[in-house]
């Protein structure tokens, strides 16, 4: 399922022409917004725009995208010289690195190195440059070298320009959002297989790991952004705890949220299940959410908006006495840690986004009350007439024998 082009010899998801195509899309929201350039550190965002795949992030490492000329990438040394091997949407002698002196270095840092390079190509001079302000890993001293050595520049928030790019995919890319659909039902089948009164938490969640990395034949899989969610018992009232080694009990609900991933897509999926007999509290709540999020993803269609789909799922649940405060959803595609979220639309009563086919979200009825709570989400495709739903698994409540043993 999706495809690995070899280009020029990088190994990635799309050809270079491909990835040119993205980055003039790029250009254009950068020109129509005023922008002279960008300064793009969202790992996410160079994988989109070059096919660039490594673990090197947490090091200091941008692309620079002028809306005339050519892009550089810059990163650590060791990284650069690798990056032909994924980045198929960057000629090699556009990929600089920056010597290991820099690296940790209380008195310079690959800031001012990144600054002096991008001089000597020519781009010092009276330019507004877009920057990523939300990127996780563009840190605030990366910001500041880079400032000090352009003082030419003036720096303006980007908003997020590429991400809203992003926002409508391909067709190519919702295969690939189709084959991680697929990984994610196999994760959250091995993690419900693999509940049982008496078993470790931990336990579970090296079940669902191993299922998240095999992927299924025709869809192998990947890390997630997010590593497994597992909110066991009373915890489950709270959404993103993950797991300790305490063994599972009768009667206690368990909540999983993961994300299944093939070539970085990611499709997020929920579940709840409950070891025994649940209480009339979570039936009940269970009930009304999943009714909830049945007429929400019956709302989706092209020419609504994120206000109307939340609407469709409110109705249900304040009909059955319930109240939701967090949003219902938000768009996805690319993820690297610590987010699989987009940062774009986030299905909720007060986003007046419209939505277009081959976007995709994850809609979330995640219901968290106190001393327990209900997750059941799924991972969509807006098509031309209404919605794909990417996973298979169950939509309720699901129970698991209390005399089960493993």
């Amino acid at each position: 399922m999706g495809q690995q082009v070899e280009d020029g010899g990088a190994v990635a998801p799309f050809t270079a022409e491909e990835y040119a195509a993205r980055q003039q899309r790029v250009r254009e929201a950068a020109r129509e917004r005023g922008f002279d350039a960008l300064l793009i550190a969202d790992p996410a965002n160079l994988y989109y725009l070059t096919g660039y795949n490594a673990w090197s992030f947490y090091m200091p490492q941008v692309l620079h995208l002028p809306v005339e000329g050519r892009p550089t990438l810059l990163m650590r040394e060791m990284d650069a010289n690798g990056a032909h091997r994924t980045a198929a949407g960057i000629p090699a002698e556009d990929v600089l690195g920056y010597p290991e002196t820099l690296v940790h270095h209380t008195d310079v840092h690959p800031g001012d190195w990144i600054a002096q390079r991008l001089r000597e190509r020519g781009h010092a001079t009276a330019a507004r440059v877009g920057y990523e302000g939300e990127a996780h890993f563009f840190s605030v001293r990366t910001f500041l070298a880079i400032g000090v050595g352009l003082p030419e520049w003036t720096f303006v928030e980007s908003n997020d320009v590429v991400n809203w790019v992003r926002l409508v995919k391909t067709p190519g890319e919702i295969e690939l959002m189709r084959a991680a659909g697929l990984v994610a039902s196999a994760a959250m089948r091995a993690g419900l297989e693999a509940i049982a009164p008496g078993r470790a938490q931990n336990e579970v969640a090296a079940e669902i790991l191993a299922a998240q990395a095999r992927g299924v034949p025709g869809a192998d899989g990947d890390y997630p952004a997010i590593v497994p969610m597992l909110p066991v018992g009373e915890g489950a009232d709270t959404p993103h705890l993950t797991w300790t080694n305490a063994p599972l009990r009768a009667d206690e609900p368990v909540s999983i949220e993961l994300a299944g991933v093939h070539r970085r897509y990611h499709a997020p999926l929920a579940r709840t299940a409950i070891i025994g007999t649940p209480s009339s509290e979570l039936d009940r709540l269970a009930g009304a959410t999943v009714e909830g999020l049945d007429a929400a993803l019956a709302a989706v269609r092209p020419g609504v908006t994120a206000h109307d789909v939340t609407a469709a799922f409110t109705r249900v649940i304040e009909a059955a006495g319930f109240s939701k405060n967090s949003r219902l959803g938000y768009s996805i595609g690319i993820g690297y840690p610590p987010d699989w979220g987009e940062r774009t639309v986030s299905i909720r009563a007060d986003d007046p986004t419209v939505l277009a086919e081959h976007m995709t979200f994850h809609l979330i009825a995640g219901m968290w009350m106190t001393g327990y709570g209900f997750e059941v989400s799924e991972s969509v495709h807006v098509t031309a007439d209404g919605v794909e739903t990417l996973t298979d698994v169950a939509r309720e409540l699901i129970t698991i024998d209390a005399g089960r043993t493993l």
